[in-house]
């Protein structure tokens, strides 16, 4: 069972968070962990943000997705308006950087990410969004609006006892390195991307 190892306040350029380590055990180097805004009230509807662990995105800022500017986005957000980013360590859709970093080679050579993952004989997706209702509910949070694109993280909310409100959508605009990462993202696993094109000439008209 997953249950909280330790917490504590951390200043961010954002703001102030509470940050809380979940693990099975104590001693594990690479829990999940809770991102909580200063202030925010668990009992009333929360705003939260499932996030997969990137770390070509976040630390190195990878141009190939846009994770590092979601999660940026995401502590912004949360910092204005309150709310909790459960942070999955789940890194390359639960694949890990080893073989993420196998994958994006095979992209060199003109597989997309999913063709990547399937070539290595990995999942698509082996990601676990059970492991974030489980922390939702070790925070006694029982209603949230979600932020984000993705239907499968929306499913898992709704198949569990947590009450999903509303959906907050985070897109990031492409760019000529992470478009067809975005593209897959749309086309592959259904997310609920706008298309660009459509915006800009909307914007133009």
């Amino acid at each position: 069972m997953i249950t909280k190892q330790a917490e504590s306040l951390v200043p961010t350029e954002f703001g102030n968070f509470r940050i809380i380590a979940f693990s099975e055990v104590e001693n594990n180097w690479m829990p999940h962990m809770a991102i909580i805004a200063e202030g925010t009230d668990l009992k009333k509807v929360v705003n939260v943000r499932f996030h997969s662990e990137c770390i070509t995105g976040e630390v190195f800022h990878s141009k190939k997705c846009e994770c590092g500017k979601q999660l940026d986005y995401s502590m912004q957000f949360i910092h204005e308006h309150g709310g909790v980013i459960i942070y999955l360590r789940q890194e390359g859709r639960n694949i890990g950087i080893i073989n993420k970093l196998k994958a994006y080679a095979l992209q060199e050579q003109g597989l997309d990410t999913v063709e990547a993952n399937l070539e290595l004989g990995l999942p698509a997706d082996d990601r676990n969004f059970n492991i974030a209702i489980d922390m939702l509910n070790e925070l006694g949070i029982k209603e949230i609006n979600l932020l984000t694109n993705n239907p499968l993280k929306m499913e898992a909310v709704e198949k569990s006892n947590i009450n999903l409100i509303s959906r907050i959508p985070l897109q990031i605009p492409s760019t000529k390195e992470s478009k067809s990462y975005l593209d897959v993202k749309k086309s592959y696993f259904g997310h609920l991307l706008k298309d660009e094109n459509m915006e800009k000439k909307k914007a133009v008209e």
